[in-house]
């Protein structure tokens, strides 16, 4: 991500961006169709915080779906964003809000188009809002997009909407409101190496305390691999209660078809369907019987959604 500026003609959506759904989408299409009519010296560029605005407004933690890695991802590939500002948000809080266009978009950050969300607020108190960013852009020579609401089955998409889904494991309904599975990048850490020992070695990884965690269980999943090539996986989310008396939540990918030493190295677990809650067995065989049911279930599920889905997600 940036934080510095050049002589390009950026054209900035403003946002936080978690998870990157739908109505963030056409922010972001917006940005980029923009851009795009300046020529080669445009540049479709994505604003979002360091620190959700929420968490820092009401003292307590809104938990995320996204981490700043994913969120830059998921808006590169996803809607060809070619870079995220990540700016300071207790810097931005205290800014009169005619400061952040005037001094911190046009002067600092070379932008000549500015799109933005009907509930966009910033600046000191929130007092910067839609229609006195557009008056100011009119005032400055800016050109200003703002995006009405987008609704699905005449719900708002939003990303409290999608976390309550998240949070309940309903990930497919996630998928639609999203645009694109629900996404968690991380680094591969050491494990018990249980899975190995029982003939389905997983990729341990350790979800960030700030976001938020799946409902326990088993998935049906997609794991992008550092080479950039997909593969199908069954994923449990959980306490791995069966082999385990620890809290600590991890997320344990079972990569199927694959061989490979990825210790160290990031990978991106994509969710797309809940296959059943977390349970503790009675026995290990019972629990490797499971697994591989999973197994069997996960390549049913993407072999009948072939095609329903786009291939570059």
């Amino acid at each position: 991500m940036s934080d510095t500026t050049d002589k390009k003609k950026r054209v900035i959506a403003l946002g936080f961006f978690d998870g990157v759904h739908r109505g963030h989408g056409a922010l972001l299409r917006r940005a980029v169709e923009r851009a795009r009519a300046y020529g080669p010296e445009g540049e479709a560029v994505a604003f979002t915080f360091d620190l959700h605005p929420a968490s820092q407004i009401l003292g307590h933690q809104v938990p995320l779906l996204s981490t700043p890695e994913d969120r830059k991802g998921l808006m590169e590939r996803c809607y060809g964003i070619e870079d995220v500002v990540v700016g300071q948000f207790d810097r931005m809080m205290r800014m009169p809000w005619q400061a952040f266009v005037t001094d911190y978009l046009q002067k600092e950050l070379g932008v000549v188009h500015v799109v933005a969300g009907h509930d966009f607020h910033f600046g000191y108190r929130g007092e910067g809002n839609p229609a006195r960013l557009q008056a100011l852009c009119a005032q400055l020579g800016l050109g200003c997009d703002i995006i009405q609401k987008v609704e699905l089955d005449g719900i708002t998409v939003s990303s409290t909407y999608i976390r309550t889904l998240v949070a309940q494991g309903e990930m497919e309904r996630a998928l639609e409101f999203l645009g694109h599975p629900h996404t968690f990048s991380g680094e591969v850490v050491h494990g018990k190496q249980l899975g190995r020992t029982i003939g389905f070695p997983t990729a341990n990884l350790v979800v960030p305390p700030e976001i938020l965690v799946p409902a326990h269980g088993v998935y049906a999943t997609k794991v992008v691999t550092p080479d950039g090539v997909s593969h199908m996986a069954v994923t449990n989310v959980g306490v791995r209660p069966t082999v385990d008396d620890g809290d600590q939540v991890t997320v344990e990918p079972w990569i199927l078809d694959f061989d490979g030493d990825l210790y160290g190295q990031k990978i991106r677990v994509e969710y797309y369907a809940r296959l059943r809650g977390e349970r503790k067995f009675d026995s290990l065989q019972d629990l490797t019987d499971m697994v591989y049911q999973n197994a069997r279930e996960t390549r049913i599920y993407f072999s009948q959604l072939e095609g329903k889905i786009p291939a570059d997600r």
